[in-house]
């Protein structure tokens, strides 16, 4: 059943790089019928006995199907002209089957002023070249005017239609790429964050190693004990910095900081959620927090990263969740922290950054940055949680 799907769908994308193949093909089949028609004159037996003009001028009504893709103002014009001289001149008529296709593809493919005119006088036309050779039998013209109403009508229906996709295509293209742009805007300005925040860190780390080097100069002589001490802290506060700059490798940041220069004072870690606890409490919404495991010292990037994530996920809960209570948990174990915040809000997708907002795409790349896991999720009913596990060991590049 598979290899019969993958080979109509070639077919059909064959025929779609191609069309002039399927045009040439309905151009012969309605050339055969055409002829046919003239062959047999409607007297159910083979007559031969054609006259030149018919030779001509039959295969003409037909074969310029074989381009009306390309040039369907021309086909209808030969088309049509075919037909009137028939008409007006031969004895043997075939069906207008050529005109018919010449008219539905005018419709389909030209604008409507286009081939109202073009099929206006087409039919002015054909309808001339029927009151001549049916005579007294002109009645025939109305169901010929039927058909030739009914192929542009649904010619024009089709061009409407084909338009309204494209603009629909062209409209979700343009919304496709306006949101690509938005979150490129968001990742950028996120990353840039993320590295003023780390450049913080190491800026701090940095400062308290010359603080450290300065002291055990100034006691080398005097108190050696001390002045190890010293040197021991600096190599100490030195690796930690080698490791949150390992860390910034790959964060991209923009080279024109708008907002001056950063600040040099450490940023709040995972030992100052209390007092972010506390300071959301004093909102309305009641918070409680957990601490699982045995706590220990983390890097500071990675407790920044970890105060952030809950920090963004309360404010989200805040904004967007209509919820009464929310708990915060902290569970460490043997390689990493992991961090749950869940509240019995309403769900919605807005929450937590699913929406308009940027809060998710901030949280993901916070974690990302240190090799961690995040989920976002609707509880059952109501409710979200956001879980995130933050590795306490160096992510391999």
């Amino acid at each position: 059943m598979s290899s019969v799907f993958a080979a109509f769908h070639a077919v059909r994308d064959s025929i779609r790089r191609h069309p002039w193949w399927t045009d040439s093909l309905l151009a012969l089949f309605l050339t055969f019928i055409s002829v046919g028609s003239v062959v047999f004159a409607g007297r159910g037996h083979l007559d031969l006995d054609i006259s030149v003009l018919d030779a001509i001028l039959v295969p003409v009504t037909t074969l310029p199907i074989a381009v009306r893709r390309y040039r369907p103002l021309a086909v209808l014009a030969t088309t049509v002209a075919a037909e009137t001289l028939l008409l007006l001149f031969a004895s043997r008529v075939p069906a207008p089957v050529g005109v018919i296709v010449a008219l539905y593809t005018v419709a389909s493919r030209c604008e409507r002023p286009v081939s109202v005119r073009a099929g206006g006088w087409a039919l002015f036309a054909i309808v001339v070249g029927v009151i001549v050779h049916y005579g007294s039998q002109a009645g025939k013209i109305v169901p010929e005017l039927a058909v030739f109403a009914i192929a542009w009508v649904i010619g024009d229906n089709i061009r409407t239609r084909r338009a309204y996709l494209a603009e629909l295509e062209a409209r979700a293209a343009r919304l496709e790429r306006e949101r690509e742009e938005r979150d490129q805007r968001a990742v950028a300005e996120e990353r840039a964050r993320i590295a003023r925040e780390l450049h913080d860190v190491i800026a701090h780390n940095v400062s308290v190693m010359v603080v450290q080097a300065s002291a055990g100069e100034e006691v080398f002589d005097t108190d050696p004990g001390r002045a190890r001490e010293s040197l021991a802290a600096v190599a100490s506060t030195g690796r930690a910095a080698l490791a949150e700059l390992r860390r910034l490798l790959g964060v991209i940041r923009a080279e024109d900081d708008r907002e001056g220069a950063p600040s040099y004072v450490p940023q709040p870690g995972i030992e100052y959620l209390d007092e972010l606890v506390r300071q959301v409490r004093e909102t309305g919404l009641e918070v409680e927090l957990s601490v699982l495991g045995q706590p220990r010292e983390l890097p500071e990037a990675v407790g920044l990263c970890a105060y952030r994530i809950i920090q963004e996920a309360l404010t989200n809960t805040l904004k967007h969740a209509d919820a009464s209570q929310a708990q915060v948990s902290v569970r460490y174990v043997a390689d990493a922290v992991e961090l749950r915040v869940t509240d019995d809000g309403r769900g919605a997708s807005r929450v937590n950054g699913e929406g308009g907002g940027h809060g998710l795409i901030g949280m993901r790349e916070r974690v990302a940055l240190f090799g961690g896991e995040l989920t976002v999720e609707a509880g059952d009913g109501r409710g979200y949680a956001v879980r995130a596990r933050l590795p306490l060991e160096e992510p391999e590049r």
